[in-house]
């Protein structure tokens, strides 16, 4: 289902919501699944108990001035997969404005969900600002990936401004922000941030399971490494100076860490 889309001021509002919910059989049903503009959430095959939807963009976007905003709820033992098809590209906007890109999820006692995104793309001359805020139930499991690419090949990044907040039961499980690019405080790129690296990822699992066995921390290679966080979750961190290496160090954490 799509809607009409939005324009503010200097660019595109469009948002797109997911809803999830147990169907009684056994599976997970999509009572809500709407987009708008280059929003297009499309229903696709699941694993078992689990509903599999994909982000198609339907147009380019975020270009600035836009504000995107992607909200998705998993009920009371729903199980839900979110991928998209392409990698999503920050592109500059005619005003010279910053673009907006928000994330919002929310977890329900026993809901999982796996939130596995292609990379974005911080392109030359752009302004993206990413937040991205999950709140949980003490009793949900999730395994969230975030990647990003400064640039497309050759090239030099926009300015890339990213926010993840995490809650778990209304008490703050993991809240980080990372700038990169021309604007960004000076370091990003220095030995105690990106180090030259041009592409950067994490990977987030949330997991009732670790409050009795906490994974360990420690280097993961030479390029990634675990964090166990404040509460029954941990943090999988990687730089690389291609996606390709970020997603092998990823799924390689996915394989250890995830359910």
């Amino acid at each position: 289902m799509s809607t009409a889309t939005g324009r503010s001021r200097t660019g595109l509002l469009a948002t797109a919501r997911i809803v999830a919910e147990a169907d009684g059989r056994g599976g997970t049903a999509l009572p809500v699944l709407a987009g708008e503009g280059p929003l297009a959430p499309r229903r696709t095959r699941g694993t078992g108990a689990e509903a599999g939807v994909m982000l198609v963009g339907a147009m380019s976007a975020p270009l600035g001035g836009d504000h995107l905003t992607v909200r998705a709820s998993a009920g009371p033992g729903a199980r839900l997969s979110v991928g998209s098809v392409a990698a999503t590209l920050a592109l500059p906007g005619p005003h010279g404005e910053p673009a907006r890109y928000d994330v919002h999820l929310s977890l329900a006692d026993g809901a999982e969900v796996r939130w596995l995104p292609e990379p974005l793309v911080s392109v030359r001359g752009s302004d993206l600002r990413v937040r991205t805020r999950v709140e949980l139930a003490p009793g949900a499991r999730l395994l969230m990936r975030e990647e990003q690419v400064l640039g497309r090949f050759g090239e030099a990044p926009g300015l890339l401004r990213s926010r993840l907040s995490v809650l778990r039961a209304g008490r703050p499980l993991l809240d980080q922000e990372l700038s990169c690019g021309p604007g960004a405080p000076d370091g990003w790129d220095g030995p105690a941030g990106l180090a030259g690296c041009r592409a950067v990822g994490q990977l987030l699992v949330v997991d009732p399971a670790f409050e009795k066995d906490p994974p360990a921390g420690g280097p993961l290679g030479e390029l990634a490494a675990v964090t166990p966080l404040a509460g029954p979750a941990v943090l999988i961190s990687a730089i690389a100076q291609d996606a390709l290496r970020v997603r092998e160090l990823l799924d390689e954490a996915v394989r250890t860490y995830a359910w």
